[in-house]
Parts: structure tokens; sequence; C-alpha cells
């Protein structure tokens, strides 16, 4: 770890004694070992944090990325290097209760902290705060632009959205980067009041030479709804940890991803549902493609707690290998400590099906049409369950430009 991660440094951000305390703990602690199972596949010992540096100041006079596909929108809000940079709240809706606010609080960590927590503790630069009074419904998305403007930083983003009892609403965070090597460790919570529904969708599209280490908590109280998506193409080493609470009795958290990685990209999930209470429920449908000598990491714990009773839990994890070089590691797993419950779980990893290519070939498609539809055809339930329906053609994109690559080389 170099000066620049150092305890003074921390303290230029405010509220300098919790900072420098964070920033001394991270200066005594290492990289995670790949010993660890957690870590097992991950590439972490390749990163390099003493390159780095931390944003320490609000950058300004930067223009402002635009949105991409959510047309109407209830506020757009834009990060830069993890500093909230604007808010533009539409007409109205503060008026009816939509709160967006930053403050400076240190993100709530679910596990065992790692180097990563400490750094985000000392160099988080301000929290940004979505919350909704009671009751109240925002039908347009709020859109949250994160990117990172400049190369050979650490940013630590901090988003917190709090759902009022029985409100509803629906928030997309679009993550990009500009190009060159960087980290990016942001830090999601979302907490679900009684009878709320909250739709949350993250689109990562970061620059291939960047690394993120993702951080999402979420807390589902009674009779609540959490529906969460992932949609994930940039990055080199991409790793989303995802910790859900269902908290309340007849809670429902649903998560969904769609990834596709090509290159030498690795994308590696790390997802835990816990249900705490009675007559909860969840859903977990991850679908990705991997190209070239490209790979993916999915390792999901289904906990049924000894108060769980009633629970419904499912977790699916499929992937579809278009090249020899590429890999897969799928471990779904459930921890079960109540006898009145359902659960299943599902993986595979398998090359493109040879009877789906016949019979498009028998039919007149040529080889590389009747690839783009298999992999269209693969990914179109995923889609249409990620949460927000303005992100669906913007992944349908995504997904055909990287078809489009592997097809020019």
């Amino acid at each position: 770890m170099n000066d620049q991660f150092g305890p003074s440094a921390a303290e230029s951000l405010g509220d300098g004694s919790r900072r420098a305390e964070a920033a001394r703990l991270a200066a005594s602690s290492d990289l995670p070992s790949r010993k660890s199972e957690e870590w097992r596949y991950s590439r972490i010992r390749r990163l390099d944090v003493s390159s780095l540096a931390p944003s320490l100041a609000r950058p300004a006079g930067v223009e402002l990325p635009d949105p991409e596909g959510v047309t109407e929108r209830a506020a757009t809000i834009t990060l830069i290097d993890g500093w909230v940079v604007d808010i533009a709240v539409e007409t109205g809706w503060a008026d009816k209760g939509l709160s967006i606010t930053t403050e400076n609080r240190p993100a709530d960590i679910a596990g065992e902290a790692t180097l990563f927590d400490h750094l985000h503790h000392a160099f988080s630069p301000e929290t940004l705060v979505i919350s909704t009074s009671t009751g109240l419904t925002v039908r347009p998305p709020i859109v949250i632009v994160s990117h990172q403007l400049s190369a050979g930083i650490a940013t630590f983003p901090h988003i917190v959205v709090e759902a009022g009892d029985g409100s509803d609403l629906s928030v997309v965070e679009q993550q990009t980067s500009a190009a060159g090597f960087g980290l990016n460790v942001p830090v999601v919570e979302v907490g679900v009041g009684p009878a709320a529904r909250v739709r949350y969708q993250t689109h990562q599209d970061l620059d291939l030479e960047q690394w993120q280490l993702a951080r999402s908590v979420s807390s589902v109280a009674s009779q609540a709804t959490l529906s969460a998506g992932i949609a994930a193409f940039g990055a080199r080493y991409a790793r989303v940890r995802t910790d859900t609470r269902l908290a309340g009795r007849g809670s429902t958290g649903n998560l969904s991803a769609a990834y596709y990685g090509d290159g030498e990209q690795i994308h590696d999930f790390r997802v835990f549902q816990h249900h705490d209470a009675r007559d909860s429920r969840s859903d977990l449908l991850f679908k990705g493609a991997q190209d070239d000598a490209s790979g993916s990491v999915y390792t999901g714990l289904i906990h049924i707690h000894p108060d769980g009773a009633g629970a419904n839990a499912y977790q699916t994890n499929r992937n579809i290998k278009l090249s020899p070089d590429a890999w897969a590691w799928s471990v779904p797993n459930l921890e079960i400590e109540n006898n009145d419950v359902r659960c299943s779980h599902a993986s595979t990893v398998s090359p493109v099906d040879e009877d789906q290519q016949f019979y498009l070939g028998s039919r007149g498609v040529p080889p590389v049409a009747a690839d783009r539809l298999i992999v269209a055809g693969f990914f179109d339930d995923v889609i249409r369950r990620l949460p927000v329906a303005a992100t669906h053609e913007v992944v349908r994109r995504r997904i055909s430009d990287k078809l489009d690559r592997r097809n020019a080389s």
C-alpha cells in the first residue's frame, strides 16, 4: 500500500478519526488469499493496488455523461470518480416525498471485512441517499450514472436506497469508465420497508482494463419485494458479492443476472440469500456466455434459518461456452435449518448445442447467424426478468456488440 492511501489522505475527506483508523486497518491488511474458498477462482493476486491513488477531490468542470436507454426519468444523478457531481430531480417528485441527498456515513458491510472494505470506509467521499415517504409510488426510474473518469485511480462509490412503507420505486445504475487501468469498489445498500416494492438494476460496462470489486447489501421487510438485476459486460475482472436478508414474514428477494465475457475477462458472482423469517421467497436466475479465454464464477448460498419455515427458494445458474478455451465454475449451495421448506438449485456449463446448430443449418441458416440466434435465445428469458424494462434493449445491444466482435475476429 502506498502513502496515497495513508491516514492523512483519508482524513482530508472529513470525519478524520474514523477514516484514519480505516486507512490504518487497510495498511495492515493484505490482498485476499486464493487459498480461501471465497477467492479460490479469482485473479486477485494480480491486482497492483500500490500503483493506484484514491480520488480525493470532487471533479469540477466535467461534461456529464448521458444515461443510456432510459428516456423517462424521475431523477438523474451523476457520480464522477465516486463523487456526486449532479442531482436533477424532475418537477413535482420532491414535493411528493422523493428525497435525494448526500451524507457522510460508512457502508454497512456484511461478512468479514477485507482490505477493500477498509479502503471503502477510508476513501468513499460521500454517500448518495435515495429515500421515499410512506406509500409513494415513483413510476419513472431513478437513473444513476456512475463514471470513472480518470485512469490510475481507485474509486469508492456508496449508494443507499431507503424505501418507505408501502412505497414503490425503480433505480437503474449505469457503471462506465474511461479507458485505462483502474479500480472500482462500489457498495450499494437497499432497505425495503414493509409492503414496499424496489427494483434495482445495475448495468456494468467498464473499460476492459478496469477492475471491479462490488458489494450489494439488502434487507427486505414483511410483505415487501426486492427485485434486483445485474447486466455485466465490462472490466478485466469484475466481482460482485450480494447479501440479501429476507427479514420479514412474506418477504421476497428476486435476483437475475446476464453476463458475457470475451478476451480474458472474468465475471465473478458471490450470492448469499438469507431466509430469516417465515414464508419468505427467493428466486435467482444467472445466465452467462464465455468466449475466447474468458471465464465466470458463480457461488450461491441459500440459507434457510431456523425461523424460516414455509420458505420457497430457487437458484439456477446456466453458462454457455462459445470457445474451447472458455471456462465457468458454478457452485450452488443450500444450508437448511428448518424442515418446512421448498428449495432447489441447478447449474449447467455447456458448449453451443450441436442439435440446435444442425437444425438451423438444415433450414439454410448460415453458421454465424445460427450462433447469434442460439445465444439470443439463451439470454432471452433472463433479460425479460431484469427488473427495469427500459434496460432490456440496452442489454440486448451489448450482447449483439459482443457477438459482432466475435464474428469480426
